[in-house]
């Protein structure tokens, strides 16, 4: 991994655990609201939720490119099919 690819990866992180931390917020702020209205007993996961579930769809995409599918992966992938494809040049 050269400079400019680490730079990214560092600001694609940096991005993603920002996402994270207001999700944590916001999600914190919709539950708190939901107890204060309804009580403890009486919670319903689809009041302000669905905005949370989108939310946090998206998040893991942004993780699993972010942590699964990062560069190193592609990398190796390239590799792999370059092996396979490997073909004398007939001049």
């Amino acid at each position: 991994m050269n400079y400019i690819q680490a730079q990214q990866r560092v600001q694609d992180l940096k991005k993603f655990y920002k996402n994270l931390l207001w999700f944590g917020i916001v999600a914190i702020f919709i539950f708190a609201d939901d107890i204060l209205e309804k009580g403890i007993f009486n919670l319903s996961l689809w009041d302000g939720s669905i905005i949370l579930a989108i939310w946090g769809i998206i998040l893991t995409v942004k993780a699993v490119k972010l942590f699964i599918f990062d560069s190193e992966w592609e990398r190796g992938i390239i590799e792999k099919e370059m092996k396979k494809t490997k073909e004398p040049i007939q001049l």
